[in-house]
């Protein structure tokens, strides 16, 4: 299976407490409420301070109360990373007035890329885990004189959920793999986002493959040639992870992501190995439930995987 076609370029406008958190993913925008009334779970001091974070900072909050912004220890688990700060008073002097949506999302990606590129060693994987982000002043704010655009990352899901992240992402891979055993729901016959594996999924995680020793001359391998490699790569790591499971005899299947020409050339070497089931007619995934984990093993539980219920007229 080849890796998704549509561009991760993606552009984030983050107000938590301070704004509004609107993500741009192509054409579409997505949003999440802002609380506006009640005390918040964080003293307001503490998401002023955290608001204002230099580069390097690392910022949580509950997605259900976005005005609850904290610092975070960047080796904890959070979601978003402050890159760097830009003033945009030259563009926009006193008596001018906010810009709209869309132009907040401009000027992001006009003022905050570059820094998050440099911010991750020089390049930016645009279908990497990391997505440009950007937290902007409120209207009062604004009103107040401020101009500043908090730049930053974070890591977004294709439906665009947050998702947290541990370590800082200065200098890392910036491969778009998730964690080993990890569960992606089923969407309209297509994967999701992460879900408990007890519930009906798309694929699990079962482990990740590092073409990198494969091809050390460091230029970009030819899909053909990765399919190859990961075929080998991915056939160990699934005996390993379900201790031998005949996928076949559970009507299981095992498959992987390519690696972009784009992605190789901003240093991404790591994808990730997959078990799902395709459905009979091959018109695209079915529901899987329980995890393929240690079921080649005696005495394991059974996994379902149940076909999608039949429709009227279907």
């Amino acid at each position: 299976m080849s890796a998704t076609e549509t561009t991760r370029t993606r552009l984030v406008m983050a107000g938590a407490f301070v704004g509004a958190l609107v993500l741009l993913a192509l054409s579409m925008v997505f949003s999440w409420p802002v609380a506006v009334g009640g005390a918040a779970s964080t003293p307001a001091d503490e998401a002023a301070k955290a608001f204002d974070s230099p580069a390097g900072t690392c910022l949580d909050w509950p997605a259900e109360n976005p005005r609850a912004m904290r610092l975070q220890d960047c080796a904890q688990p959070h979601v978003f990373e402050v890159t760097g700060n830009v003033e945009i008073s030259a563009e926009y002097p006193s008596s001018a007035p906010p810009p709209d949506e869309k132009r907040w999302q401009e000027i992001a990606g006009e003022k905050c890329t570059a820094g998050v590129a440099a911010y991750l060693g020089g390049k930016l994987d645009p279908f990497g885990k990391y997505t440009v982000s950007a937290l902007k002043p409120t209207d009062d704010q604004w009103r107040s004189g401020d101009r500043k655009l908090r730049c930053g990352l974070h890591r977004v899901t294709a439906q665009g959920a947050r998702v947290r992240t541990k370590g800082s992402a200065h200098g890392q891979d910036q491969s778009n793999t998730y964690d080993v055993g990890t569960c992606l729901a089923l969407n309209d016959k297509t994967p999701g986002d992460p879900i408990e594996c007890t519930r009906a999924h798309a694929f699990e995680i079962v482990g990740t493959a590092d073409l990198g020793p494969a091809f050390p001359s460091g230029e970009f391998p030819a899909p053909d040639a990765q399919k190859t490699k990961l075929a080998e790569l991915c056939g160990q790591v699934v005996g390993a992870y379900t201790g031998g499971l005949d996928l076949a005899s559970k009507k299981l299947t095992l498959t992987w992501d390519t690696l972009q020409e784009q992605s190789w050339a901003a240093g991404s070497r790591k994808v990730d190995c997959k078990v799902g089931a395709l459905l009979e007619d091959g018109s695209g995934l079915a529901p899987v439930t329980g995890s393929v984990k240690g079921l080649g093993l005696p005495q394991q539980p059974p996994l379902s995987n149940n076909p999608p219920p039949s429709t009227p007229g279907g």
